[in-house]
């Protein structure tokens, strides 16, 4: 039936005597109420029907499909906030910010404003032989945020894109400078940096990686500094100075073949949200620095205000060579990415020859209506002091959570400023394989959006939970942890 059937179910009364009024008008009542019923199973049917649709027309991201027969996959209608609404108007508190990428809530009125006004003056125009205001002011206050430190802003559209853009600036500026040997790169042991070859080259996180090994450049994969690795009596900051010791000794043998060193400042994301002290990041940049080495933060998830402070890197007081960024950059409404690097860099490709300069591109580089949505971005930081803030919403969520941190079913519960994670006891080899999937089924059912890493379960919301939120979202995940743990 199509919603327009339903105007077949009225009726017409005849009123010529009261006794055939009185029972058409119970009749109409009746087919009203039917109407009603029908009505409401169609519309509850919407979800159903989109999910079907989208099972047959559409290849999830980081899915396999097949899953999909048992576990729920949710039809978005609309976003308000923290929230997610499907079709049915059940609402789902996006805990996990849609893959980290929203930080100040879905629809969000001053974002919604600027992108609206921005489209009626440019959407698109290719940025190779042309410029624009938003880009150009996105960029400038990008590197005064850095102290001038860090600029000359190169945009691509997604995170995997930002690190092969460095990858390759930071090869290709080493062969310009006559240093061509200089071909290898150094990354972590659980570090991600994206799935395109390139950055997969320098991703240790097998269920991504193993299937394609074959393709890819191998890069030097070193001890991670997790601070779960912590032998007895070890502190967080002796597990960082134990992981350096382990760059140092391969930069001491191979640094004239290496071109950068490519770390996550503060946590390894994907990797399991593992992490690790400042100690490990300043010795990182000592080395690097020491031993002609580029360094390459990949702020693509920790940057924005994540760890506390805009930068991961300010919170060891250092600035890598190269720093990406992404997902938070626009606030969660457009694909945008970009590289900032330092003066030396960008004019290791100055020159008259083509063959010296960095021939990558992508059709939306710096594109306006991005650029504009990151430029709100920036400015509801100031106008609203979120980081500030930041910290008395992460302070009252901590709070909020403190049953976890002695709950004996949780191992290593961690926190770094909107940024919290901890470590489920599963013992079954199989119910371990299916913890994350099985988390996230029953999440949906307490109306939360969560999606373990294997079995870490880990939080990062938008900056906008109210106190009621933030309760809803302490209390439930305590009741989901109960219902997954016990089945």
């Amino acid at each position: 039936m199509t919603l327009s059937s339903f105007n077949d179910l009225n009726i017409t009364t005849n009123k010529t005597t009261t006794s055939k009024a009185k029972n058409a008008q119970d009749n109409l009542c009746h087919r009203q109420s039917a109407a009603y019923d029908i009505k409401r199973i169609f519309l509850s049917s919407l979800s159903t029907q989109i999910v079907q649709r989208s099972l047959q027309s559409v290849w999830h991201p980081c899915t396999q499909m097949q899953h999909h027969e048992t576990v729920p996959l949710v039809a978005v209608h609309h976003g308000s906030g923290p929230w997610l609404y499907d079709h049915d108007g059940k609402r789902y508190l996006d805990a996990i910010s849609s893959w980290w990428v929203n930080l100040f809530g879905h629809a969000n009125p001053r974002i919604n404003k600027a992108l609206k006004d921005q489209l009626d003056t440019l959407e698109h125009a290719m940025l190779a032989g042309f410029t624009h205001e938003p880009v150009v002011t996105l960029s400038e206050k990008l590197s005064a945020l850095t102290g001038g430190v860090l600029g000359h802003c190169f945009y691509a559209s997604d995170g995997a894109s930002a690190v092969e853009i460095a990858l390759k600036m930071s090869f290709h500026s080493w062969r310009n400078q006559g240093k061509a040997d200089k071909q290898e790169f150094v990354c972590l042991k659980a570090g991600y940096h994206g799935e395109t070859v390139g950055a997969l080259g320098v991703t240790d996180v097998p269920v991504f990686r193993d299937a394609y090994d074959a393709l890819l450049k191998s890069a030097h994969c070193l001890m991670s500094p997790d601070a779960r690795q912590a032998l007895d009596g070890e502190t967080a900051d002796q597990v960082a100075l134990r992981a350096a010791r382990d760059l140092e000794r391969l930069l001491q043998a191979r640094a004239a073949h290496i071109s950068a060193v490519i770390i996550e400042p503060l946590v390894q994301c994907a990797g399991g949200m593992a992490m690790h002290s400042p100690l490990y990041v300043q010795e990182v940049r000592r080395l690097c620095s020491a031993f002609n080495v580029h360094l390459i933060a990949d702020e693509i998830a920790v940057g924005c205000g994540r760890t506390s402070k805009f930068f991961a890197c300010e919170h060891a007081g250092i600035w890598p060579d190269f720093l990406c960024l992404s997902k938070g950059i626009s606030g969660g409404y457009l694909p945008l990415s970009l590289v900032m690097t330092r003066e030396e860099i960008y004019q290791s490709f100055y020159s008259d020859s083509m063959a010296r300069g960095f021939l990558h591109s992508h059709s939306y580089t710096g594109n306006p209506l991005a650029c504009r949505a990151a430029l709100t971005t920036l400015a509801i930081f100031e106008e609203d002091d979120v980081l500030a803030q930041n910290i008395l919403r992460a302070a009252k969520l901590s709070d909020a959570l403190l049953p976890f941190t002695i709950d004996s079913r949780v191992k290593h519960f961690r926190q770094q400023g909107m940024i919290w994670a901890f470590d489920v006891q599963v013992d079954d080899p199989h119910l371990a394989a299916t913890f994350s999937r099985r988390f996230f089924a029953a999440a949906l059912k307490h109306e939360l959006l969560l999606r373990p890493i294997g079995c870490t379960v880990y939080l990062m919301p938008p900056y906008v939970l109210s106190d009621a939120d933030t309760c809803l979202l302490a209390e439930r995940l305590q009741t989901v942890l109960h219902e997954v743990v016990s089945s």
